[in-house]
């Protein structure tokens, strides 16, 4: 055992500090003032400096430090930290410029064989979150994680490892954020507090010792950090956000046409239907089943004319098929694009097609030939494509995946061209088939925005594709972690993320569908998919009624479509999750300015964006009313506009640290019925809402709607595009940013002046205000009357106006 424990030697860096141990060398460095990176290595020079997750211009990214020392420590300052080493120890403190730990080492680094260990400091207020979609609580304390890609079938709240290894986490105390990210491809451990009590603690079984610092101070601080390191999202096309029909497997032909004309004759809006393996021959991936899609290409153009986007799954296993005109084998052999065993033949594994080989895609040249397999199905119209298996899952093997001595060469740029292990390269695998399929998707048709769904990945994963939590089974409390792992993949990079709705192991009852289809329409991806064997799962099971309940809340997800795409745009641009954390927004919710989200009564609640705040109950099968807690003290009833009276909870106090603002504690007590969704808005909120249609590729027909629920910090903007290319990027969109204010002289809505040359698909605008009344009933634009008077509406009042491309400011009296 290697233990880094004491200095015998020190450099002072422009950009940081490097220390000897004996043969054991450290550097810790910044990339900014509030990014640290420390490398340790227990003999020998640092490794090459290449990440299949940071991105190239971070990583050689540098701010000059001025250093620091005193008989105890040494390190140096930043504009944002302080480092220092204690001279004894080598333990790494680090604090703010008030002085406050950030993070601090609780022992010294350790090293035993091929593995490594760091481990911190654990107050008893501190709080941890990421790590991407584990399982159980929403706070990491007291739990531990092992990061190892796995097809997790039926997975339960105790099941690790799943799909992903996400090894990113956040720390959060008392309302101040930082992050460590572990950037090491291995097998990788995290330990909060379970093994050693005050000790949080992380390792890998080999590679690296590499990991970064992230400071906020504010969580969001640390997400948009987390997106500078390891990339940002691109913008999807505007059809995933909406509704999604899938299931294993939708065939024969007929059947898929059936579910198409279904919905759009019950008046469902949906813009995807699903191919998973069953369209394929023998389960191959990219072969067509002629027996039962005898014409799969007229299917897909009387989809697309039904206003349908197919996504079809290609797994990554390839049928091991010689002689047998499969092109995918034959090209990929005949180009070398396949994965060795160490004997230097290819290794084989069954799956699905039965014996299969599997590409190398570790190397360029193989995500390049990958991309041309999609060749066929993009001339055929199919705009989705969805990476599943890729842990990637093998069968009647012991591990369930690949033999860990399985050979993979590495010839990617920034990279030395070297080959690698299975063990070392397993958990980015599923990342590097999702960026083959983005990359070669944009080789296809450069301008059109590809839409990847993916199923393992790793940091970095969220620049190619979107992600879903795996194969959840169709309970109540899969429901209930469902939002545990969406708030946690957000805070890890994913911001375009979802489950199965309704389950996918399993028939769930209807009033289970319906109840995941009610909270799923303010979710990212709203997928409704269930496996071979189990009951039909489209909303129209179960009858009338129940049909009734969804369709008003899928309808509602297509009305909040331009709140939905303005966030996500907001994603591409900042890293900024769409699902959230009460405290991601609210750090100051409670007077101890603790998470709120580990409290009982909020645990089920998440935010989408900044302002609509949707509270199920934290326990959804149970019938016992609840009780909403609330962020802060002025929201609004999404569905009716009335402002929330607070019936007046137990005061713990004011805290003397906050606002008198930030001390009131609002909650409501609620009885759960089956056709409601607790949904609220907050005051100061101007949501963007359109006229309902049944595809994303209607044109509304009316007024574009902006809600004012008048309140502080009154705001809003609407992002528009056309929806598919990447057009935006040559200034072919449309933002507007709007303000409200309640001033001596009456109510005033400005608007600032239209960025960006796409048109709007609206002529007017219809301005519904809620929390303000009128007096005079006139109004004026931009200081000029106008004829236009204002109608009472439930809780508020309404008034419409031509749309305008400059400034405007609506005044109201």
């Amino acid at each position: 055992m290697v233990v880094l424990d004491r200095a015998t030697g020190f450099t002072a860096l422009a950009n940081g500090v490097a220390i000897a141990d004996g043969s054991a060398s450290e550097e810790i460095i910044a990339l900014r003032d509030n990014v640290i990176r420390v490398r340790i290595v227990p003999n020998g020079t640092l490794p090459e400096n290449a990440s299949w997750a940071v991105l190239p211009d971070a990583l050689r990214s540098h701010v000059n430090v001025k250093p620091e020392s005193s008989t105890t420590s040494f390190g140096f300052r930043t504009a944002a930290l302080d480092i220092e080493i204690d001279k004894s120890t080598l333990q790494l403190t680090v604090r703010d410029l008030s002085g406050k730990i950030v993070q601090q080492d609780a022992l010294p680094a350790r090293f035993e064989g091929t593995s490594f260990r760091v481990f911190k400091s654990m107050p008893l207020d501190e709080h941890y979150f990421g790590l991407g979609d584990k399982t159980g609580p929403l706070d990491r304390r007291e739990e531990a994680f092992s990061l190892w890609n796995t097809d997790a079938y039926r997975f339960e709240e105790s099941t690790d490892p799943i799909y992903k290894s996400i090894p990113f986490f956040m720390i959060y105390q008392a309302g101040i954020a930082s992050g460590i990210f572990l950037d090491n491809t291995w097998r990788t451990s995290f330990d909060f507090g379970k093994e050693i009590p005050g000790i949080y603690s992380f390792g890998a079984v080999n590679g690296p010792l590499n990991y970064y610092i992230l400071y906020g101070p504010s969580p969001k601080q640390v997400v948009e950090t987390y997106a500078w390191l390891t990339g940002r999202p691109p913008l999807p096309p505007m059809w995933s956000f909406g509704y999604q029909q899938s299931r294993y497997t939708y065939t024969p032909q007929a059947r898929v046409l059936e579910v198409a004309q279904r919905l759009r004759d019950d008046h469902i809006p949906a813009d995807a239907i699903y191919l998973d393996i069953g369209f394929q021959e023998k389960n191959r991936p990219f072969t067509v089943d002629t027996k039962a899609f005898p014409d799969f290409s007229g299917m897909i153009a009387k989809l697309k004319a039904q206003n349908f986007h197919v996504v079809a799954i290609t797994d990554l296993h390839i049928a091991k098929l010689s002689d047998q005109n499969y092109f995918p084998y034959d090209s990929g052999m005949a180009g070398d694009h396949f994965v060795k065993n160490p004997d230097g033949s290819v290794y084989t594994g069954v799956v699905w097609p039965g014996p299969s080989v599997f590409p190398d895609f570790t190397q360029q040249q193989t995500r390049a030939w990958w991309g041309t397999l999609y060749g066929n199905f993009h001339k055929l119209g199919i705009e989705g494509f969805w990476n599943d298996m890729n842990e990637p899952s093998i069968f009647k093997t012991p591990t369930h995946t690949m033999p860990l001595d399985v050979v993979h060469r590495i010839d990617e740029s920034g990279f030395t061209q070297r080959t690698a292990t299975h063990a070392e390269i397993h958990n980015v695998y599923g990342m590097e088939n999702s960026r083959a399929t983005f990359e070669g998707l944009r080789t296809l048709d450069p301008n059109l925005r590809p839409f990847v769904l993916t199923r393992a990945t790793y940091p970095g994963g969220q620049r190619y594709a979107a992600t879903w939590t795996g194969d959840n089974s169709s309970s109540w409390n899969h429901l209930r972690m469902t939002t545990f792992m969406l708030k946690n993949l957000g805070l890890s990079g994913f911001a375009f993320s979802g489950a199965d709705v309704g389950g996918f192991a399993g028939t769930p009852s209807a009033d289970l569908l319906t109840k995941w289809l009610e909270i799923a329409a303010f979710q990212p991806i709203d997928r409704d998919h269930t496996e071979a064997g189990t009951g039909d799962q489209e909303p129209w099971v179960g009858g009338p009624a129940q049909e009734a309940i969804r369709r008003r809340f899928i309808e509602e997800r297509y009305r909040l479509m331009p709140f939905l795409y303005t966030l996500a745009e907001e994603a591409s641009r900042t890293g900024l999750p769409m699902i959230r954390p009460l405290f991601f927004e609210y750090p100051n919710a409670a007077p101890d300015r603790h998470p709120i989200d580990i409290d009982n009564p909020a645990s089920g609640e998440f935010l989408l964006g900044h302002d609509l705040l949707i509270a199920p109950s934290p326990y959804p099968d149970q019938t016992d009313s609840y009780t909403i807690e609330f962020p802060s003290a002025d929201w609004y009833d999404y569905w009716t506009g009335e402002k929330v009276r607070n019936p007046g909870p137990p005061d713990p106090g004011p805290s003397p640290a906050l606002p008198a603002s930030a001390q009131v504690q609002l909650s409501i007590p609620v009885v759960p019925t089956l056709a409601n969704l607790p949904v609220f808005v907050r005051a100061g909120s101007i949501l963007p809402i359109a006229p309902l249609v049944e595809s994303t590729n209607q044109i509304p027909q009316g007024p574009l709607s902006l809600r004012v629920y008048a309140g502080d910090d009154c705001n809003g903007s609407v992002y528009q595009d056309d929806g598919r290319t990447y057009a935006y990027k040559d200034g072919a969109y449309l933002r507007i940013n709007f303000t409200c204010q309640i001033a001596s002289d009456g109510f005033h809505l400005r608007a600032g002046p239209q960025e960006g040359t796409y048109p709007p698909w609206w002529k007017e605008i219809r301005i519904e205000i809620y929390g303000w009344t009128p007096s005079a009933n006139t109004a004026s634009l931009n200081g000029k009357p106008i004829q236009s008077t204002a109608s009472p509406i439930d809780h508020g009042f309404a008034i419409t106006i031509p749309a305008r491309s400059e400034s405007f400011d609506l005044q109201l009296r």
